[in-house]
């Protein structure tokens, strides 16, 4: 049973909460993390982890089918779903120990249960009130459901989509945005037969014009239907399967996931009622150091505005516990922060995409190579992936990279550092870069964009 007393109440141990009951303990605070379901949250338990740990399934099969172009041959190949899920429930309790181990060793106290603010800003658990001086929202986000539907039975998101016991043999996804195109990418190469559907004109259409591009095409490469422009309707689930209506067409898959979007989870925390402000999106509203407009209370993750990454939340969670400690900190700039994506090909990027750019007045320098432009591109196989630079040419600013294929969510993190460090493309095209590696592309790319590209 809780004391009561402590200096620092984290309200959800997703990547957010947990990152930021640390940082608070290391800074010397008493901290304890309050957690309704499992410690990890929904990142390490449902989403993120174990999204990753199918897909890292799915890219050895792919290498294993692709190995003859290697020179070997590899016979009666299958795949035992039963036990890519045993591996994603290791991989997911590896991690989830691992935060637990974090939080004896930090002396964080975990309270299980649902938190709710209490009028004069107290955290209530059950029959028990923690007074503390600083609290962090980090309950992260709940799925939006077409309109006109609901979640229930064959009808899932995309936590349930990992999880699904059985390979399906037919699976529909509506919506083509990160998680849409991973759930796509990966049971499509597991062996279902995949529809993936997206409102919009493009798949991930948030990513520059030419990325989304070419993951279309290795998308349909994989055997996924893409139908872009064309809204689910008529969602009519049965004990047996899902019918819907998609543009013209109907259609019946074993399961219906949704992947359209998601909400900040703030059910039952009382937050208005304890004075915590939210804006126009339904988002909490907050500071550059993450403060929230009640003394001592701050908010971060997805509950906040700004991409729905667990590595944003990760460092909105150390500002905020820095800022409560009287640290000295600086707002994060959401548009450096570098989205993942582990579809075949990956896709990692950051900062403004070429149209962004333009529209925002910069004359603005574009450097595209291909990854067989560079030796590494060859001799691992990938001569499709892409690299593009988005930069300005009155003071050589890197204002975005964007890359597509193997190991793309690697390999743009150079280009997120070279900008941090206040480095522009000129920089990048003059570093030493090993070789072969694919990295050379992203030197390449800047080369391009500073008007002497070598190879290509």
């Amino acid at each position: 049973m809780p004391d009561g007393s402590y200096d620092c109440v984290v309200i959800g141990s997703g990547p957010g909460g947990y990152v930021a009951a640390i940082r608070a303990a290391q800074l010397g605070k008493r901290t304890a993390v309050v957690e309704r379901d499992k410690v990890g949250g929904r990142c390490l338990n449902y989403a993120c982890i174990p999204a990753k740990a199918l897909l890292r399934s799915a890219d050895l099969l792919s290498e294993v089918r692709d190995a003859e172009e290697f020179g070997l041959r590899v016979a009666g190949v299958e795949v035992d779903f039963a036990a890519v899920q045993a591996r994603r429930e290791k991989v997911v309790s590896t991690l989830t120990s691992g935060v637990s181990g974090l939080f004896k060793k930090y002396g964080i106290e975990l309270i299980e249960g649902d938190a709710a603010f209490t009028v004069d800003g107290a955290v209530q658990v059950g029959g028990d009130t923690l007074a503390a001086a600083t609290v962090i929202l980090a309950t992260g986000s709940v799925p939006r459901a077409i309109p006109g539907t609901s979640f229930g039975g064959r009808v899932i998101g995309t936590e349930e989509a990992w999880a699904l016991a059985d390979l399906p043999a037919r699976l529909a996804v509506a919506g083509a945005g990160a998680s849409g195109v991973e759930i796509a990418s990966a049971f499509a190469r597991l062996g279902s037969e995949v529809l993936l559907l997206e409102a919009l004109e493009r798949v991930l259409p948030t990513e520059d014009g030419d990325i989304s591009r070419l993951v279309e095409r290795g998308l349909k490469r994989q055997g996924v239907q893409v139908h872009t422009g064309t809204a689910v309707t008529h969602v009519e689930p049965s004990d047996a399967g899902v019918t819907f209506s998609y543009g013209e067409e109907r259609a019946e898959v074993d399961y219906l996931a949704i992947a359209t979007g998601r909400g900040a989870d703030v059910e039952g925390l009382g937050l208005a009622d304890a004075g915590v402000e939210f804006d126009e999106r339904e988002l909490v509203r907050v500071d550059g150091a993450q403060r929230t407009s009640r003394e001592g209370v701050y908010a971060i993750g997805d509950l906040v505005p700004g991409p729905a990454l667990a590595h944003k939340a990760s460092d909105e969670g150390i500002i905020a516990a820095e800022d409560s400690a009287g640290r000295q900190t600086h707002p994060i700039s959401l548009v450096d922060v570098p989205p993942a994506t582990s579809c075949q090909p990956n896709v990692g990027s950051f900062g403004l995409t070429e149209a962004e750019a333009r529209e925002e007045g910069y004359e603005v320098v574009v450097g595209k190579v291909p990854y067989g432009a560079v030796g590494g591109g060859t001799v691992y196989g990938d001569r499709t992936g892409f690299i593009k630079i988005v930069g300005e040419t009155r003071y050589g600013e890197l204002l975005g990279g964007h890359i597509v294929g193997s190991r793309a969510t690697e390999l743009v993190q150079e280009l997120v550092n070279a900008r941090a460090l206040e480095g522009g493309f000129a920089e990048v095209a003059r570093m030493v870069h090993g070789h072969p590696t694919l990295s050379e592309a992203v030197m390449e790319a800047a080369r391009a964009a500073d008007g002497w590209l070598i190879h290509g």
